[in-house]
Parts: structure tokens; sequence; C-alpha cells
């Protein structure tokens, strides 16, 4: 029995030896570290949900497109350490519910790297709570959304906004208002949800009194004679000039009522508020834009001098059927340049992890078309924090006041609004990152 014991022992040693010897044989380069998630050897795989159909399509559904024609570029042009970047865009026509069920799609069938630019304030807080993009340690790029509770690095750690938040928004047009109508009554139209909350809290804390506040619901804009309810309030309060912090279909139908009940006070209307586009799409005539003041921390589209609306017009017509270039596709193609320098820097063999601690580390420096900077950092998950104020033509067009970009940054918190002194970096060659 000892024999045979020894035997065993003495075949299971040469077996061992020989198994080792041939393993020390392999090189070592064919052995590769374990591909992320969304991440192979040609590929990296990025997912949005947006409504591409329903009431709030007309233009949010021209970002998909948009943000694939820049990452077709990239793509054509060798792609980023070798790999190219697919879109998968879902439909959530803005339903936080659809927004869930799509986003675990994306993550569970299509297992993407990271969510990209997932749009609306309420579908956002419903994915964060149902699918804890946080917990899984997915990374949620660039919110499109101003809502100020993403910035919340506790709540929402893998989070990241690119928009300024409406707090700052509301800060920096409170100043404008009163440094530039000092002796009118204020009205305010606002929607009453998180999104009108963060406009109160800054213009609460910017100091601007309002003659008369009118608060409306989330869909109420669609309502026969709601409109014309806010209206005669405005208007019965004396408003001279009048806030409209909303969505656009709202704005569309606040201006419209206004121009048929003949009452024209100076209107200064919100960024997610003043998009031609939108306004166009629900049948209302850009021209209810004309003389309005709007705001916007990217540069006017029909600034053909800036190098980084030059390049995205470019793009555009080459690889997005050269569609009508406004601020929907700008923000789209911005969105996607910003995005491709955060998966360069995250390395070779990207990682969510990695990608989380290049934005962390050197997303502050990332170059982009943005004109006021932005504050990603270890402790920082914000994005933009400044707006430059202009004047709507005729045809919806936003131009700078004066012919200049003047900016104006502050923070979501007491930060003073001051005038910035920011100086983009420069373009990385060809618009790549590098």
């Amino acid at each position: 029995m000892f024999g045979y014991n020894r035997r065993k022992l003495l075949v299971a040693s040469v077996v061992l030896a020989t198994g080792g010897l041939t393993l020390s044989a392999i090189p070592a380069q064919a052995f590769s570290p374990r591909m992320e998630v969304g991440v192979s050897s040609t590929e990296i795989k990025l997912g949005m949900t947006l409504p591409m159909t329903g009431t709030a399509s007309p233009g949010y559904n021209k970002i998909p497109s948009a943000v694939k024609a820049y990452f077709d570029y990239v793509n054509a042009n060798g792609g980023i350490n070798g790999r190219k970047i697919t879109l998968i865009a879902k439909d959530d026509q803005y339903v936080p519910t659809l927004a869930v069920a799509k986003t675990n799609e994306l993550l569970l069938r299509d297992k993407v790297f990271a969510l990209l630019s997932p749009l609306g304030t309420a579908n956002n807080k419903a994915v964060a709570s149902s699918v804890n993009p946080g917990r899984r340690r997915v990374p949620v790029l660039f919110v499109n959304t101003g809502f100020s509770g993403f910035a919340n690095k506790k709540a929402y750690p893998t989070t990241f906004t690119i928009l300024p938040s409406y707090i700052v928004e509301a800060k920096i047009m409170a100043e404008y208002i009163k440094d530039t109508f000092p002796d009118k009554k204020i009205g305010l139209l606002y929607q009453d949800d998180d999104f009108g909350d963060d406009a109160l809290a800054g213009f609460k804390q910017a100091g601007l009194n309002f003659a008369i506040k009118v608060p409306y619901a989330s869909g109420a804009q669609g309502i026969a004679g709601v409109p014309a309810t806010w209206i005669q309030k405005l208007s019965g309060a004396g408003a001279e000039v009048v806030v409209l912090f909303g969505v656009s279909s709202a704005t569309g139908a606040a201006l419209g009522t206004a121009a048929v009940l003949k009452y024209g006070p100076k209107w200064i209307l919100g960024s997610v508020g003043g998009d031609a586009t939108t306004i166009k799409a629900l049948g209302v005539p850009a021209g209810v834009l004309y003389n309005a003041t709007g705001a916007s921390f990217l540069p006017a589209t029909s600034d053909t001098t800036d190098e980084y609306v030059a390049l995205f017009q470019d793009i555009n017509k080459k690889y997005n059927n050269n569609a009508v270039f406004d601020n929907n596709v700008l923000v789209g193609m911005n969105t996607a340049f910003v995005t491709a320098q955060a998966i360069k820097a995250a390395g070779t063999n990207p990682t969510r992890r990695s990608l989380i601690m290049a934005i962390e580390k050197s997303g502050a420096k990332f170059a982009s078309a943005g004109l006021t900077p932005l504050n990603f950092s270890a402790t920082s998950h914000t994005g933009y924090a400044g707006y430059w104020f202009g004047t709507y033509g005729p045809t919806g067009d936003l131009k700078p006041n004066g012919g200049a970009y003047t900016v104006y940054t502050t923070d979501s918190a007491n930060g003073a609004v001051v005038k910035s002194t920011y100086k983009r970096p420069a373009m990385p060659t060809k618009g790549l990152p590098n």
C-alpha cells in the first residue's frame, strides 16, 4: 500500500512539474487583463436614454444623432486607442418608468460601459432610485439636466453633471436683471417642481424680488385656457420684465398667448425654455422669441468664427446628414467631445473605475466648446457654472449682446456672481482626443 501511494505521489509530481514547464513556456503577452463590461479589443459601448418620440421629443431627439456624428468622426480617425465608440440610444418618451426599463436594458442586455447624457431630472432620479448605477459603480456621464441635486457626490457617486445648475442660472440671471432693469417690476413664471425649486433658491440667494410669481404644473401649458390665466396674472400685476423659467412648450404657449392678448413685457428666458428648435417644432413661429433675452454657456450656433462651432458644423455636414445646426446639435457634439477625452484619459484598457478617476483627476482641463470652465475634481462632479446673455433675432438665433461674450460665473451655494476671465484650452489637433 505504501508503494502504491508513493507511485501516485511521483506521478502527480511529474504532472505538476510538466504543467509548470508548459505554463512557463507561454509568453506573458498572451494573457490580457479581463476586459471591462462594454469594452472589447475593438469597441467601447455607451448607452443613452431620452425622448426620441412623444411630446418632449422635439429638439431633444436631435441629440443622439449629433453625439453619434462626433463619435463617427472619431472612429473614422482611428477611434480611441484603436477602439471604435458605439452609441446605443433608447427612447424613454420622457417617462420615468420607461427610463428605468430602458436603462436596465442598456446595462443588462446591451452591457454598455457607461451611461451618457440621460435626459431629465425626474427620469434620472427614477433611474438612480430603481437601477442604482451608483451602487453598481456604473459611470453616468454628463446628465442632461441642470438639477443641482445631482452634484451631491454622496447621493450620486458615479454621476457627473455638465450643464450649469438651475441655481447657478437663476443667480446669474438675477444679477443681470438687477443691473439692467433696476427700477422695473419683475414677474416670474416657473415650473412648479425640482426645476422651479432650484430657480427659486437661486433667485432668493441673489436677493431678487418679484412683484408676482406664477407657478405652473408640468404639462399644464397644454391645457386650453391655462396660458391665458398666466398672462392675465402677470399683466394684472403690472410686470414689465418677466422671467420664464420653464420648458420650451411653456415658452411657446406663454409668448404666443401674450402676443394675442397684446401683452408685451421684456421676456427673459431660461436656457431650457429658450430652445428655438423645440418651439418651432411645436408649431409656434420662432418670431415670438424676437427681442427676448436668453442665456447660454456655449458659443452662438451662428458664430462660425468660433473654432468649435466651425468644426462641429463640418462634422454635422459629413456625418449627420447636414441637419439644421442648432443648439441641440451643438450640445450633443460638445458632450461627445468631452466624453471622448474622458475615455482617452481613462487609459489604454479603460475600466469604469479608471473612467471616473480620469474625470476627477483631469476633467477640469478637458478642452470643450464651453465658454466657462468645467469644475470636475475629486470632490466635485459638476461641469459648467456660467452664462452669457444675448438677444433673439427674428428667426430665433441667439446672439451675444453688444456682439461679444460677457460671461458670468458662480456656484450653487453662496458664492458671488463674477465676470469670468476664463480662457478655453486650445482645441486638440483636428478636434480629436489626445
